[in-house]
């Protein structure tokens, strides 16, 4: 009788071959077993009776991404120049023959093809669409491989700065960060020692060296999230520590930076003040919840809705942004106009998201779907 899946078990993980190339200072196969299990797999030797097992052809390098796809596909296989890449091998299926074909460079017989030329994957969680990578994986091409490993850990849509100002310097310093064993929490604790260095410098008027030590801060702050995908070292601890933090210091940073014009003799009048930072620090938390509403209600990220909404995530009153407002006005030597145009900003960001709120609840009353254009 052939054997059935366990449901309530996961696929295995079975890498097939080996390969002497490092991969983020990462040997193949503990690289590959890593992004498995955070994929949802269970890592093995071989594979066992009444389990699917998705094979791995270590021959290749390719987007963690389609561990998660394929994962979900039994009787599948990705394939690339009509080479097996990885296969998703039913229970009551011959793993043993598979597994040889693959050794082989064989496709595997009676499996659905995917061809990593032509399909294209949906990413949630990083609010992208696009073709996730499949290159043949040597020490030729170790270089390119890593590129489009950091590439593909990168949101799609995020602030401007992020997105193209230290892309580059940030995969330089995830691979060196890799290659010297350091692991994405101890990128987020360093991170958070300039965090609090920023709020201290600029409390004092300090602003210039706050401004180092606050951009040193925002490039760790994509260093360790990239470290952490890229060398399957995510966790549930790491994500607590990086978004807890993310979350909670923009609003002391803006006080700070208020409380330092004290220092530099451009104090602003005491009332005046309050309105100003009540409108960057209520602007935000009503902002987050706005966002947080459109996930619960609509079951995605606000700024994924649209593209006109994704565009604006590029500029929207987030710390990013703002912190190159405040930059710009410190070169003009005005950090107060500086931080009263943080405010203006944040009201206008909050009034979009607002609007774009209100628009999905009335095209949801109409009976119409809130689909991201990315789907």
């Amino acid at each position: 009788m052939p054997a059935s899946a366990d449901p309530d078990l996961p696929p295995l993980f079975v890498p097939i071959g080996d390969n002497d190339t490092r991969l983020f200072g990462m040997a193949a196969r503990a690289r590959a077993g890593a992004l498995a299990s955070k994929a949802g797999l269970e890592p093995a030797g071989a594979p066992a009776a009444g389990r699917t097992v998705v094979l791995a052809n270590m021959n290749y390098a390719w987007d963690p991404a389609w561990l998660r796809a394929m994962a979900s596909r039994p009787g599948a296989m990705l394939v690339q120049d009509a080479k097996p890449v990885l296969a998703h091998i039913p229970a009551d299926a011959d793993a043993g023959a598979a597994m040889a074909d693959m050794a082989d460079g064989v496709p595997i017989a009676g499996l659905e093809l995917i061809d990593a030329a032509s399909a294209e994957l949906s990413y949630h969680e990083l609010r992208k669409r696009e073709r996730p990578f499949v290159m043949r994986f040597e020490a030729a091409n170790a270089d390119a491989a890593e590129r489009a490993a950091y590439d593909a850990s990168y949101k799609g849509v995020t602030d401007a700065l992020t997105l193209y100002l230290w892309r580059r310097p940030a995969f330089y310093l995830t691979r060196w960060a890799a290659r010297a064993g350091i692991s994405p929490n101890q990128v987020t604790l360093v991170g958070a020692i300039l965090c609090a260095a920023t709020f201290f410098l600029w409390a004092d008027g300090h602003y210039w060296p706050g401004v180092a030590t606050g951009f040193g801060f925002m490039v760790l702050d994509t260093v360790d999230g990239k470290l952490a995908r890229c060398t399957g070292q995510s966790s549930k601890w790491g994500n607590i520590f990086d978004h807890g933090i993310d979350l909670i210091h923009p609003p002391f940073w803006w006080w700070a930076w208020a409380e330092g014009l004290k220092m530099i003799g451009q104090t602003l009048e005491p009332v005046y003040e309050v309105m100003v930072l009540g409108a960057i620090v209520g602007g935000y938390i009503l902002q987050r919840l706005i966002e947080g509403l459109f996930l619960y209600y609509y079951k995605m990220d606000i700024h994924v809705w649209r593209p006109v909404d994704s565009a604006f995530r590029l500029v929207t009153a987030r710390r990013n942004p703002n912190m190159a407002i405040l930059t710009a006005a410190l070169l003009f030597g005005r950090p107060g106009i500086g931080i009263q145009l943080v405010a203006l900003w944040t009201v206008a960001s909050l009034l979009f998201h607002a609007a774009r709120l209100a628009q999905a609840n009335d095209r949801a009353r109409r009976g119409r779907r809130i689909i991201s254009w990315l789907a």
